[in-house]
Formats: structure tokens, C-alpha cells, sequence
């Protein structure tokens, strides 16, 4: 019998968040524990163990996970071998003429490519860019070059054939073979069907690389799982998706966690009706950013992960090495903080678990933002000597005091996330100053404030279950899944039969999971972007809720997108490059109001000194989070305080708590 549980875990690379949801009872349970990457799926018993469940008690289990990004990064991919048409397998070590490092002539100008030359080989084969077949698959060829794979030790193997995403005939017939002997195949007209053979040849590999790690893992949850329990991860473009639909396609997980809080902060942009907002996620090991525009994420295709290129929907995350974790150090005499970690284990030093080099999270409880008392999530208690005695050796470089020192470890951290905000706002023609930042993550209400002031803006939202916030977008999730396609169709040759046609395709091909899970096809919904440059440019211009049906006005419409760019449109040919479409089947797991109900003004749990940017310490009252019913006004400074985070409410700031359990910060900056 279902119980009405679901449950979303996002495992971090410091700490696992879970947020159990019952909406028949009205209940939910929130909390965190360490991260376990020495056994992944222990992780997840212990956060289920943590809310009070065992995994039979869950109906729907939705999960973020980082393994994917985590194999890439470090390179921890399986042998792959590649094969290519005659003439193009050294496409990945050609690459593009980019230098990694512009002015190192004494580094390497880029990465090596992630298939060795003893690993790539080619079949005889051709397609022109709109799919005829020039020259046919020759099936001696396809022998030889398997043959080859096989005696290579490859342990999956990546296809990426001239032009096959106008055509993937070719592809399939060498899948078919290949599977007979290979138990992971990856072809690039599943992974990436569109143009720029590098990009789509380097995706792919990376694709394959990934596959036996990922079917692993996938292979082990489900085999674990109790039978009546769903099972279902969050992938990069926003939404859930089956293990079985993400198995053959597993980057998809690629930025799993960080999706999950840009999709809850999406939603809650939407019911809050916030027409423009940037999510700021810090944890403990990185930052995440993104725009939201009218309650969607922004999505992004042309990424990168490691040094790779990385063509797949994504949202648009800008991520950063600075989070609570990250390690402050003096690099001949200049501060830096990041990209390094202390990660889960030693952790900051304030954790008392081993950590022996200054961080974020010490620089703060160094200038009085964390209360010492206060025994976090009911198992990590703070030691504050701990984090003095690694802040004074920096404090003593810089001859200064400890104070000073702290507030220039958090001045620097937020120097970098201000660039990323400057990052998905200014480069995609946006005015931050006119956004407002909704603030989550162990991490993201203390730097909020002092950021948000950085930058101009005027108003930050820091949301119930704030600490836990991607864990929460794991649980709301809508099941969905995106893809790209390549078209090419000049605006002075229009052919809107091709045009419907992919657009049929794509969401035949997009809706197939989903109808498989029990989705009725009309209660499916449909993205589109339209994909526009003008002829002979190397870039397009996306285009949401394109008038695909409607050249003329399509044409207007990227015109008018150009101008606010670039700051001028022509009356040059344009062309239609690409379509991306995400189908999705919504579904209703927000959690319910967290503010508590009270008659009575909050009052301050105790009086505390602390330096906020002047460099003056003052003293600051706390209040409990929870103490803060809604209606609750309190003027900075102040500092307020749940079970795993704090917000920072400086001088100057005033905080508002609304119905749902949500803090309204003003500012006091503005355009």
C-alpha cells in the first residue's frame, strides 16, 4: 500500500541533503549528513535513516548525484574506442585552435583528447551535410574496424559518423554490430544530433567514457530498491528522468545537483511572480548561479566539464571553486580563496574533524556569523579556537587582525561569485541590478547580503528549507527530456515541412519515455527554442516560444534579440540552425508552508559581537529561524539562525518573514 512518502536526496561533495515530503499527512522531514563516497548507496540509507525512513516507507525516491561530473573531472573514464569515417579519426586531436592558457607558451595549448590514436579507427562511409548517402557503409570495413576495437581492450566504444545527425542510417547499422559485442555503445546522433563534428565527436566520447560507471550505479540502486518503491534522477536539463531512459545517456547526470536548486528556485520565482532572478546556491565545495526569466531556468547547450566540450540541454549553471569549504592561502602575498576544498572530510576546521588550513566557513565563524553553541543539524558542534588558529596565520602575513583577515577571505569568495553573476546576467543581456537573488545552500544566506550589495541589487529571497533547497527541487520535480536537433533552413528558402516534420520527431522521440511511465500524451507539455544566426556566423541566438510556423515573425523576433545583444540588427539572410525541445509531464510536490504561527514578536535568543564589511564589530542579536513567524520584521544587524544555516542580515538591511516561512531581505541598495 503507498505510504505518501517521497523523498528527494541530493548528494553534494560535502554534505547529502534530504527532504521527505508527505503531502496526505501535511508533514515534512528535513535533514543533512555527510556525504559518503566510499559507498554511495550507504549514503542514501543514512539519509533516509536521518528523516526517520527506511526505503520500503518511500513511494518516490528522486536523487541528484554528482558521480558523473565527478568521473569527468578527474578522468576516471573507461577506456573508450572510437570510430570514426575514413578520413576523420583524428578529429578529436585536432580539436579547435583555442589555447588553454593564452599566454603560457610553456604549457601544453590543450588537453590531450580523451581517445588515444591507438584507440581510434575509421570505416569507409560518407554522407553530405543534408544526409544522402555519397558513398555507402562498406561492411568489410565495419569487420575491421570492430576487430580492431576488440583486440584495442576498449571497454565501451563511441561512433561519431560525418553528418550523421541529418542522417543516422549509418549509425544504427554500426550500433547494431557493435552491441553484439560491446556492452556499451554510444552514437553521437542519440547523444548530440547536430553539426560541429568536434564538439559532437568529443560529447560523444565522453558519453562512452562515462557509460560503464554510471550503468554500475544505476544497475546497484535499482537492484537495491525495494520493489514498490520509485526510483527516478535528476538530470542536467531540469527535470527527472528514469535509470533506464539515463543508462545510454549518461550525461545527462552531468550537473544533476545543481539543476535540482535552480528548478525549485524556478518554481518559486513563478509563484512568488518574480520576473527576473538569479539562484545562488553555495555549499560547501562549489557556487552555482543561474538566470531565471519569467520561472524558467535558462538553458544552455554549448557547456563545458573538465576542459571538454560538453554539447548537451543544460541549465545554464555557472559554478565556481568557492563554497564553505574552499581553502584560503596567500599566493606571493595575494589572497586567494578556492578552487581548492576541505571538502567532507578533514572539512573546515571549525568541525573539529581534522582540518588544518583556513576556509570560508572558519573566515565567517571568525567574524561571529555562526553561533558557537549551536550544535548543527544535531551532530557537529563548532570548535572556535580551532578556526582563530587557522585564520592567524594568514591574519599575521597580512599583518592584521584575525577579524580583518576573515573578512578578507569572505570579501575574496564573494569577489568570484560576483563575477559569475556578472557571467549569466550582462553577457546574456540582462540587467542584474534588476533581478532578484534568491539565496540557498548551507552557504548562500551568509554571503547573500553582502553580495547582493556588491552587485546593486536590491532585494534577496532566502526560501524555506533553504539549506536543503536542490533536495526540495528534487522532490517537485517534473519528469522531462530535452533535446537538440540540427536543421540548417535558410530564411530565402524556407521548407516548413522540414520544419514540422523534425518538430514531429523530436517530440515523438522526447514523449516515448513518458508514455512509457503511464503519461497520457495530451497531458504532456512542450518546450521550444528556436536556434537563429544570421548566414555565415558561427553562433545562434536562442529563441524561446519561437514562432516556428511563421518565418516573418521568427525573423522579427531575432532581429529584435540581436539588437538588444549586440546593439544593432541587419537586413542580412538569417537561417534557422537548430531546434531544442523539452517534453515534460508536470507533477505537484512542493512542500507545504514551514512559518510558524505566532501572535507574539520574536525575541532574540542572545547578543553576540560581530564585523560586517565597515570592519567595525558591534554586537548583533540571533533569532531562532523558527521563532520568526509571518509578518516578522527585524532591522539589520541581524543574524537568524535554523538547524544547518545562517543568514546575514547587515546594518543597514531590514528582513521581512512571509506566509510560506520565506525571508524578504531589503537591501538597501538599488540601481
Amino acid at each position: 500500500m503507498p505510504s505518501g512518502w517521497q523523498v528527494g536526496i541530493d548528494v553534494g561533495g560535502t554534505f547529502t541533503d534530504v527532504i521527505a515530503l508527505n503531502r496526505a499527512r501535511g508533514e515534512v522531514r528535513a535533514a543533512k549528513v555527510p556525504s559518503r563516497t566510499d559507498d554511495r548507496i550507504a549514503g542514501l540509507v543514512a539519509a533516509l535513516d536521518a528523516v526517520g525512513l527506511a526505503w520500503a516507507d518511500v513511494d518516490d525516491l528522486i536523487h541528484g548525484t554528482t558521480i558523473v561530473t565527478n568521473a569527468i573531472v578527474q578522468g576516471n573514464h573507461a577506456k573508450v574506442a572510437l570510430i570514426a569515417t575514413r578520413g576523420f579519426g583524428d578529429t578529436l586531436a585536432i580539436g579547435r585552435q583555442n589555447r588553454r592558457h593564452l599566454y603560457r607558451l610553456d604549457l601544453p595549448p590543450k588537453l590531450e583528447p580523451q581517445v588515444p590514436a591507438a584507440r581510434r579507427f575509421e570505416v569507409t562511409e560518407r554522407l553530405d551535410h543534408d544526409g544522402r548517402v555519397m558513398t555507402a557503409l562498406d561492411p568489410a570495413s565495419v569487420a575491421d574496424a570492430i576487430g580492431r576495437a576488440e583486440a584495442s581492450g576498449a571497454e565501451a566504444v563511441a561512433v561519431s559518423l560525418l553528418h550523421s545527425y541529418a542522417n543516422p542510417a549509418h549509425e544504427e547499422a554500426l550500433g547494431e554490430r557493435l552491441r553484439e559485442r560491446f556492452p556499451f555503445v554510444a552514437l553521437s546522433h542519440r547523444v548530440n544530433p547536430e553539426a560541429r563534428e568536434y564538439e559532437r565527436t568529443a560529447t560523444t566520447a565522453l558519453s562512452a567514457g562515462v557509460m560503464p560507471l554510471a550503468a554500475a550505479y544505476l544497475d546497484d540502486l535499482e537492484a537495491k530498491k525495494p520493489e514498490d518503491s520509485g526510483l527516478h534522477l535528476f538530470h542536467s536539463a531540469g527535470g527527472m528522468a528514469s535509470p533506464a531512459a539515463l543508462r545510454d545517456l549518461p550525461l545527462g547526470l552531468a550537473a544533476s545537483g545543481p539543476a535540482a536548486g535552480v528548478a525549485a528556485a524556478g518554481r518559486m520565482a513563478q509563484a512568488l511572480g518574480i520576473e527576473r532572478a538569479i539562484s545562488f546556491d553555495m555549499g560547501g565545495t562549489t557556487t552555482d548561479v543561474c538566470l531565471i526569466l519569467d520561472g524558467a531556468a535558462q538553458i544552455a547547450s554549448d557547456r563545458s566539464l573538465g576542459g571538454r566540450p560538453l554539447r548537451q540541454p543544460m541549465v545554464a549553471v555557472e559554478s565556481m571553486g568557492a563554497g564553505g569549504g574552499s581553502i584560503a592561502r596567500l599566493d606571493q602575498g595575494s589572497l586567494m580563496v578556492g578552487p581548492e576544498s576541505a571538502g567532507a572530510v578533514p572539512g573546515p576546521a571549525c568541525y573539529a574533524k581534522g582540518g588544518e588550513r583556513a576556509t570560508v566557513t572558519d573566515a565567517n565563524l571568525v567574524l561571529g556569523y555562526m553561533d558557537v553553541e549551536r550544535v548543527l543539524g544535531g551532530n557537529v558542534r563548532l570548535d572556535a579556537p580551532a578556526a582563530h588558529n587557522v585564520i592567524a596565520p594568514l591574519a599575521a602575513a597580512m599583518e592584521m587582525t584575525r577579524e580583518a583577515a576573515a573578512l578578507g577571505v569572505v570579501k575574496v569568495a564573494n569577489a568570484a561569485m560576483l563575477r559569475a553573476l556578472r557571467r549569466v546576467t550582462v553577457e546574456r543581456g540582462v540587467d542584474g541590478r534588476t533581478c532578484t537573488l534568491l539565496a540557498f545552500g548551507g552557504a548562500g544566506p551568509m554571503h547573500a547580503v553582502a553580495l547582493a550589495r556588491a552587485f546593486s541589487i536590491d532585494k534577496v529571497i532566502v526560501p524555506a528549507h533553504s539549506s536543503m533547497f536542490s533536495a526540495l527541487g528534487c522532490v517537485g520535480a517534473e519528469m522531462s527530456y530535452a533535446q537538440q536537433r540540427t536543421l540548417r533552413v535558410a530564411a530565402d528558402d524556407w521548407d516548413q515541412t522540414r520544419v514540422e516534420s523534425a518538430r514531429r520527431e523530436l517530440r515523438a522521440a522526447l514523449a516515448a519515455p513518458l508514455s512509457a511511465a503511464g503519461h497520457e500524451d495530451d497531458t504532456l507539455s512542450v518546450e521550444e527554442v528556436a536556434m537563429v544566426r544570421y548566414s555565415g556566423q558561427s553562433y545562434a541566438i536562442e529563441i524561446p516560444d519561437a514562432a516556428l510556423d511563421d518565418p516573418a515573425a521568427l525573423g522579427r523576433t531575432f532581429k529584435d534579440r540581436h539588437r538588444v545583444l549586440y546593439g544593432f540588427a541587419t537586413e542580412e539572410p538569417w537561417e534557422l540552425v537548430a531546434i531544442r525541445m523539452r517534453v515534460s509531464a508536470p507533477r505537484n510536490g512542493e512542500a507545504p508552508s514551514s512559518a510558524a504561527k505566532l501572535n507574539e514578536p520574536p525575541s532574540p535568543t542572545k547578543m553576540f559581537r560581530c564585523t560586517f564589511e565597515a570592519g567595525d564589530a558591534v554586537m548583533t542579536p540571533r533569532y531562532d529561524r523558527g521563532g520568526l513567524g509571518p509578518g516578522s520584521a527585524l532591522e539589520g544587524p541581524v543574524i537568524v539562525d535554523d538547524e544547518w544555516s545562517t543568514v546575514v542580515v547587515p546594518p543597514g538591511a531590514t528582513l521581512t518573514a512571509d506566509d510560506a516561512g520565506h525571508l524578504h531581505i531589503a537591501t538597501g541598495a538599488g540601481p
